[in-house]
C-alpha cells in the first residue's frame, strides 16, 4: 500500500479495528448484535462505508454510486444471510452462502471495485469487503467452526511453519522444472523484512485464509468428506490465481497455488484456526517476495 498519509493510516486503523473486534472478541460481538432489533441488525453494516466516505473526500475522488454500493452491499450480505440463518441452522451450507462468496471472491479476484479507490490504495477496499463478510457470516450468520482469531498461540505457529517446511520442497521442485520461479540474491534490512510481512500477512494472508479456509473450506466440508472439502478449496484457491503475473490464464501460478492452498488448508483444519493457515500463506508469499 503506497500513499500513506494521516487520513489513509485513520482509515487503515479503522477498517482493521472492525477485524480486529471479531479476531478478538468474536462471539462478544456475536451477542451483542444478536440483542438488536432485526432492522438495525440489517442496516448496522452500512456503517462501513465511512472509511470510503472519509477517504475519497479527501483525495477528492468520492462517488455517489461507490458510496451507494459501499453501503448497500454489506445491508444486502446481512439480510441473506440472516434468511440463510434461519433457513439452515444445521449450517450446511445454503445457496445464499454460495452467492455471497461467489460475488466477494469474484469482485477481489476481478478487481470489479479497485477504481472506486485512490491508486495504491485498492487494499482498503479489500478490508472493507472482509469486513463486511466478517460481520455477514460471524455476526448474523453465526458461522461455528470458522477459526477467526487474532490472538496467536503456539501451535500456530508450530502448525503453520511446519506445513511451510512441508511445502517448501515441492514448490521448489514444481516451480524450477515449470521455470515458475528463479532464484535470486536479496538480503532486505530487517525494517523493510519487517514491513513487507506484516503488509502480506494483513493484506493478502488474512483475506483469502478467512475466505477460502474459514469460510469456503469450512462449509464444504458440511457437504462432503474433509479431504474432498481441502481439494475442492484448494483447487478454488488455485483458479483464484488465474490472472496474476500474466495477461492471460496463468497455468503454472494455479498449479502451483492449488498445491499451496492444499497446505494452507491442512494448517487451518489441524485446530480450525485460521492464523495457523495465515502463518503458512504469509511466508510463502513473504519468501517469494525476497528470494524467486
Amino acid at each position: 500500500m503506497s500513499n500513506v498519509t494521516p487520513v489513509v493510516i485513520l482509515v487503515f486503523a479503522v477498517e482493521l479495528a472492525t477485524a480486529a473486534a471479531f479476531g478478538c472478541a468474536g462471539e462478544w460481538v456475536a451477542r451483542a448484535v444478536g440483542r438488536l432489533p432485526e432492522a438495525v441488525r440489517v442496516l448496522l453494516p452500512a456503517t462501513l462505508v465511512l472509511p470510503y466516505v472519509v477517504l475519497t473526500a479527501s483525495a477528492h475522488s468520492f462517488r455517489w454510486e461507490w458510496f451507494a454500493l459501499y453501503a448497500g452491499l454489506p445491508v444486502v450480505m446481512a439480510w441473506l444471510l440472516g434468511q440463510a440463518a434461519q433457513e439452515d441452522p444445521e449450517q450446511r451450507g445454503n445457496w445464499r452462502d454460495a452467492l455471497i462468496l461467489l460475488t466477494l471472491g469474484l469482485a477481489v479476484d476481478l478487481r470489479w471495485f479497485d477504481s472506486a479507490w485512490p491508486l495504491g490504495l485498492e487494499a482498503l477496499g479489500k478490508l472493507l469487503l472482509v469486513d463486511a463478510g466478517l460481520y455477514g457470516f460471524l455476526a448474523i450468520r453465526v458461522l461455528t467452526g470458522s477459526g477467526f482469531n487474532f490472538r496467536l498461540h503456539w501451535s500456530d505457529w508450530k502448525t503453520g511453519l511446519r506445513e511451510l517446511a512441508y511445502f517448501a520442497p515441492l514448490v521448489l521442485v514444481f516451480g524450477l522444472a515449470l521455470g515458475f520461479v528463479h532464484p535470486h540474491a536479496n538480503l532486505p534490512s530487517l525494517g523493510n523484512a519487517a514491513s513487507r510481512w506484516l503488509g502480506i500477512f494483513f493484506f493478502v494472508a488474512v483475506p483469502e485464509e478467512l475466505f477460502f479456509r474459514a469460510w469456503v473450506q469450512n462449509l464444504l466440508e458440511r457437504r462432503v468428506a474433509r479431504r474432498t472439502a481441502l481439494v475442492i478449496a484448494s483447487v478454488l484457491f488455485g483458479l483464484s490465481h488465474f490472472n496474476k503475473r500474466s495477461a492471460h490464464f496463468n497455468w503454472r501460478y494455479v498449479l502451483l497455488a492449488t498445491i499451496a492452498g492444499c497446505f494452507y488448508g491442512r494448517a487451518w483444519r489441524e485446530g480450525r484456526r485460521v492464523p495457523a493457515s495465515t502463518i503458512t500463506h504469509t511466508f510463502v508469499d513473504w519468501i517469494w517476495s525476497w528470494w524467486f
